[in-house]
């Protein structure tokens, strides 16, 4: 026999139990009182100040590069997948494209990737030297545009032992104030696990290989990821997403430090560019003057802006991170469409960012020959202002 007893641990009445029974009846009965919604983790919210500009169906864009003219230049890449259009071209707006420096030129690019402008307006773009499908080796090239007059003035091939037959040449900074006509940095993060940087005395044509395998380029071993909602361990045996070594490349302000983070890692590292590009140093005189800067996040393109920020096309975060001269992080901008954040430049103000946006993850190689890609591939303003 159930027992209903008051508060004082006194017996009820039979009035008392009954109204009792009937209080607790209604309350399992009657509705939830409203409340405010359920608080979320602020990161899965978009931040609200990524705008996509351009929108392509058949060529994933990966460089930008702003012109001194006001042009934006975008690369399409075909080292993975082939694509009707230019492989190099001006940005004029929406899916409009020019091919660049024209038309016939088009030939005479393979696969550009990693591109930058330097401190003469100049355009230095990296060429893969392959596309998808190849099976003779790669030929690999560092192509000089003027894009006063559009053309190629330059072209610097990149051969062996500078570059290995499992190598990828990815990105490319150019420091104007070391070496004779300067010295040009660029990364190769390797298909394997042989990443190194790539040293380019630019008045000689000659180039060398430095810090290769080194921890400050490498992959590292056990790393985790995150890809469209799931764990991926780096396996340099069986890879099953973006991975390998040294990948993002910046310069200071200045040109005096150059920063780099290999894509399998989380951390920065820096170094002189007064040390990287005196040939007379050695591999561990290059080793000892690198610094390593801290955990930035899953990083693939830098840009560097005119105040000394760097900005990184964060994979992982799906957005921007920011890093100031002395070393404070911040992430500007988050987005769910910012699926592989790739390269960086200076949007047409002061304030604002242009990226490009990739689904390199998607891509077959990664999914046993299944195709997860979701055109089109996106182009994005992201502002700065307030951030």
């Amino acid at each position: 026999m159930t027992i209903f007893r008051s508060l004082r641990g006194g017996l009820l009445s039979e009035a008392s139990r009954t109204i009792a029974a009937c209080a607790l009846l209604g309350l399992l009965g009657a509705p939830l009182v409203a409340h405010a919604a359920d608080s979320v983790e602020q990161s899965f919210v978009p931040s609200g100040n990524v705008h996509v500009l351009a929108r392509f169906s058949d060529a994933q864009p990966s460089g930008i590069a702003h012109l001194a003219d006001g042009r934006f230049v975008l690369s399409f890449p075909t080292s993975a997948q082939t694509h009707p259009g230019p492989v190099l071209a001006v940005w004029k707006g929406g899916s409009e494209l020019q091919p660049f420096p024209d038309a016939a030129t088009q030939k005479e690019m393979k696969s550009p990737l990693g591109m930058t402008v330097d401190a003469q307006g100049r355009l230095w773009v990296i060429d893969e030297g392959v596309v998808a499908g190849q099976t003779e080796p790669q030929t690999p090239a560092i192509i000089l545009i003027d894009p006063r007059t559009n053309s190629i003035v330059q072209r610097f091939a990149l051969t062996a032992p500078v570059v290995l037959p499992d190598s990828h040449i990815n990105d490319i900074r150019v420091d104007l104030t070391h070496g004779k006509s300067g010295t040009a940095f660029i990364s190769d993060t390797s298909q394997t696990t042989h990443p190194a940087l790539i040293v380019l005395d630019i008045a000689s044509g000659q180039a060398r290989r430095i810090l290769a395998e080194d921890k400050s380029v490498s992959a590292v071993a056990g790393h985790v990821m995150e890809v469209d909602g799931k764990l991926f361990r780096y396996n340099p045996d069986h890879a099953q997403m973006p991975q390998g070594g040294v990948n993002g490349i910046g310069l200071s302000a200045d040109s005096s430090r150059l920063f780099w983070t290999p894509f399998s890692s989380r951390r920065l590292y820096s170094a002189p560019t007064a040390v990287l590009s005196d040939p007379v140093i050695s591999e561990a005189g290059l080793i000892q003057v690198v610094r390593d800067e801290g955990e930035v996040g899953v990083v693939d393109g830098i840009f560097t802006a005119p105040d000394g920020n760097l900005y990184m096309a964060d994979e992982e975060r799906h957005g921007v991170v920011r890093r100031t001269p002395d070393g404070t992080l911040s992430l500007v901008a988050h987005d769910p469409r910012l699926i592989s954040p790739d390269s960086l430049a200076l949007g047409e103000t002061a304030n604002s960012l242009i990226m490009t946006v990739g689904q390199w993850a998607r891509l077959p190689v990664f999914h046993d020959g299944h195709d997860m890609q979701q055109r089109p591939y996106l182009v994005v303003r992201i502002d700065l202002k307030n951030r």
